[in-house]
């Protein structure tokens, strides 16, 4: 395999001291089933993480509740021998609790977002967040609430960037009255990009756009699929592909594709060397759901 390194799929520069390669890593595999309780192979798991950075990867998402925790723990071991460890963004997230596996319960009340922030600040081993979303907006309290406790912790030095997870452009604006919001966390994929509402208006905001699910291809492969046919134009997977898209769809865009499979990890770097063209970009855009 040629040299690959997610350097070739561009920069964001979150502010003027923080810039990341555009190609990152989701933590939410690194977890037992239904993203609940410990890998089972923690050793792997921290090894996939070395790959990472060692294949140039310097922005990993995470939150406190994969697995609840583990994930953190293997994040925190795989980084702690980077030698470029001062260059690594992290963006977590708080604001969602777990009774069991596949369980997502929401909880926003702010001395609850406060302790997630203090507990993961200590698991992942730092003294400030990067960037930290609110996972999901609990309809029990007010954004207000919400988002003016993570602009405390903010002013206390404790969160640099302030992002939201799975929002619409209303409550973008509504988060955006109470304090700078830097990045939003949808889903998006090639597949299902009905929030491109959202990423335009976050692209429009100088706001980083994470696609969470970013692989997600759907009914769209098959051997006789647009997609597939598209694939074997650049001899790559329809994976790849649908990265691809994902990074030339703006430059606002940072892809966050999960894997604990280093072999798996090599391939999604790889696709940070592939450049669609216009009208391949325009075919596959085409074969999603949008609200366009």
């Amino acid at each position: 395999m040629s040299q690959i390194n997610a350097s070739a799929s561009g920069t964001y520069a979150f502010d003027d001291q923080f810039k990341v390669n555009r190609l990152g890593y989701g933590t939410m595999q690194l977890t037992g089933e239904g993203t609940w309780g410990p890998y089972d192979d923690p050793n792997n798991a921290v090894s996939v993480i070395k790959k990472a950075v060692d294949l140039g990867i310097n922005f990993f998402d995470t939150a406190d509740s994969y697995g609840p925790w583990f994930a953190d723990r293997y994040l925190a071991e795989g980084l702690k021998s980077a030698s470029n460890r001062d260059e690594i963004f992290i963006s977590d997230k708080v604001g969602q609790t777990r009774q069991g596996p596949g369980v997502w319960t929401p909880h926003g009340e702010p001395n609850y977002l406060r302790q997630q922030v203090e507990v993961s600040l200590m698991t992942l081993g730092i003294d400030h967040e990067d960037l930290l979303f609110l996972h999901r907006i609990d309809s029990h309290f007010s954004v207000a609430e919400q988002v003016g406790e993570l602009k405390k912790l903010q002013d206390e030095g404790k969160i640099k960037h302030i992002g939201l997870s799975q929002v619409t452009v209303g409550q973008i604006k509504e988060a955006q009255k109470y304090a700078k919001i830097d990045a939003v966390e949808n889903l998006y994929n090639v597949s299902d990009h009905r929030d491109d509402d959202v990423l335009d208006y976050a692209e429009s905001q100088h706001m980083a756009f994470v696609p969470w699910f970013p692989l997600n291809t759907e009914k769209l492969t098959g051997a006789n699929s647009p997609l597939a046919k598209i694939a074997n134009k650049y001899k790559a997977s329809p994976a790849q592909i649908a990265l691809a898209w994902l990074l030339k769809r703006s430059g606002n865009v940072l892809p966050i594709p999960g894997t604990s499979s280093v072999a798996h990890l090599e391939d999604n770097v790889a696709a940070a060397s592939i450049k669609l063209s216009d009208d391949d970009f325009k075919a596959i855009t085409n074969l999603g759901v949008s609200n366009r």
